[in-house]
């Protein structure tokens, strides 16, 4: 059967203009689709760039650049996002395609080995359609679906077997794209960032200006500073001799390997009566969330970029000299990360667990001013079914740091999963300006005056419980002067500098 671009084949029948951009909104606000912005967000890429006849050769190193904002030097050999998430885009269609969209009369789908989607008529599309056009099409769609040319329209049978014609072509405009992506993205405030898409003129170079809000965002936060301190969880657990771990919350702590004195165990140990029958315990700190791990190669690989040498430790070794001589990048809840208890300001949001010692995704993040349509409180969602993880909750807080001109963020969430999503939002430029359009962020790395202190709400949809999907923002809550632990001006921050540093110094030593 002939196909769109073969060379020496008929011209094939499209689905008239107005159904494909049906289709692909219908697949976009599907149940499937709906929280997964990151593959909304490639979907509108490619659907864009099948239009353009030009994109045959679409490339991953393209897909990356264009649709993921990776920069120029990227390498898909060690970054696989693309291959990920075309990956989760074909499970997520032929979801959608068993589902909502079984009795859909257009098929999208993307062949392996390729970039660019078809576009199958696999059922009577008569539904809205101009009877010319409509009549046009279908004798086309005769030439091609009956081999004896009987010059009759083709049945409904027939039809159906256009589902093995692979119609590489769908024609949605770049300027309905660009209006509907606009409304689209993150709560119809985000606009999306695709190479085609080149409306957004406030990202345009400008004189003092970064043309990637990314980097724009991170150099403002960052300042002169070329060696940011980024600090993981490594928090404390008690190893048997069976390799079994028994979370430690609180109490002295030896370095690892260092046998754990049984009273000491048993009062701090989250399982006491678990503990007593364990026998001889060990001092481990070596356990890392995978979220976090994540985490931290997504700044590293930014940094990088941006030609800084990123300092990386465990949050138990952060130092007073840390605190005033960089930037300090913390990830994690402050349940996990001890740098995170320790520092963090107390905003409207906080970590907190009702449970006490059990865990187990019980934590929680508590609203204390709950804005209109903002809940109270915010948890670990699962499948009403299968129980399986389906949606973790994220805070960014940015604050001063405990001198002037060094600050402090926690990228954290009640899960791992939930720090990955934090990062993911905060190096995305989808991320950087859904921030933006809640709360004014230095655009230039010249910017003079404070970097603005805030806490940021996200969402974080997961696939089978530990794949990050994406992350969608909730809200901003601006942090006061009293929240941030500064006063209103610089002098005031500077007197209140000692202080602060004589506090950091005896958390630091406890």
């Amino acid at each position: 059967m002939a196909s769109i671009g073969s060379p020496g084949t008929e011209e094939v029948c499209l689905p008239p203009l107005a159904e494909c951009q049906r289709q692909v909104q219908k697949i976009l606000h599907s149940a499937s689709f709906r929280n997964a912005s990151m593959l909304q967000q490639l979907l509108l890429y490619l659907t864009t760039k099948a239009y353009d006849h030009s994109a045959e050769t679409l490339k991953e190193y393209t897909v990356g650049v264009e649709a993921f904002s990776r920069p120029h030097d990227f390498d898909p050999k060690t970054d696989t996002i693309v291959r990920v998430q075309f990956h989760r885009l074909r499970q997520k269609l032929k979801e959608y395609y068993e589902t909502d969209g079984i009795h859909d009369p257009i098929l999208i789908d993307i062949p392996k080995g390729h970039y660019l989607p078809t576009f199958e008529v696999v059922a009577p599309t008569n539904a809205g359609f101009d009877h010319d056009v409509l009549s046009k099409e279908n004798a086309v769609l005769t030439n091609v679906l009956n081999t004896g040319s009987t010059g009759q329209p083709p049945s409904p049978k027939q039809v159906r077997l256009g589902r093995s014609v692979l119609l590489q072509v769908i024609v949605v405009a770049a300027g309905m794209i660009a209006i509907f992506a606009a409304g689209w993205w993150m709560g119809g405030k985000r606009l999306l960032n695709t190479g085609v898409n080149q409306a957004a003129a406030s990202l345009e170079p400008g004189p003092g200006r970064s043309a990637d809000p990314v980097k724009a965002f991170w150099s403002s936060f960052l300042g002169n500073d070329p060696n940011p301190v980024i600090t993981y969880p490594d928090a404390v657990f008690l190893l048997d001799n069976f390799n079994d771990l028994f979370r430690f919350r609180r109490g002295a702590t030896d370095f690892r390997g260092a046998p754990v004195d049984p009273h000491v165990a048993q009062e701090f140990a989250s399982n006491p009566a678990l503990v007593a029958k364990a026998g001889q315990l060990y001092y481990e700190n070596s356990y890392l969330g995978f979220g976090e791990l994540q985490a931290v190669g997504m700044l590293s690989n930014l940094f990088g970029q941006m030609g800084l040498k990123p300092v990386i430790k465990p949050s138990r070794e952060i130092t007073v000299d840390d605190l005033v001589q960089h930037n300090v990048i913390m990830l994690g809840s402050s349940s996990q990360n001890i740098a995170v208890a320790h520092f963090s300001t107390m905003g409207d949001f906080s970590f907190q667990n009702p449970g006490g010692r059990l865990e187990q995704w019980r934590g929680v993040i508590v609203n204390a001013h709950p804005r209109p349509n903002e809940a109270a409180v915010y948890r670990t969602e699962r499948d009403s079914n299968t129980q399986v993880l389906k949606t973790d909750y994220a805070l960014i807080t940015v604050q001063p740091g405990i001198v002037p001109g060094r600050y402090i963020v926690d990228l954290g969430g009640l899960d791992t999963t939930g720090s990955e999503g934090a990062v993911l939002f905060a190096t995305s430029r989808q991320g950087i300006e859904a921030l933006a359009q809640e709360i004014a962020l230095p655009r230039s790395t010249s910017a003079s005056g404070a970097f603005p202190a805030f806490q940021v709400l996200l969402r974080v949809s997961l696939e089978k419980g530990y794949d990050v999907l994406g992350a969608s923002l909730v809200t901003v809550h601006p942090l006061s002067a009293t929240q941030a632990g500064t006063g209103d001006s610089s002098s005031s921050a500077a007197s209140a500098s000692a202080p602060m540093q004589e506090r950091a110094s005896d958390k630091l030593t406890k």
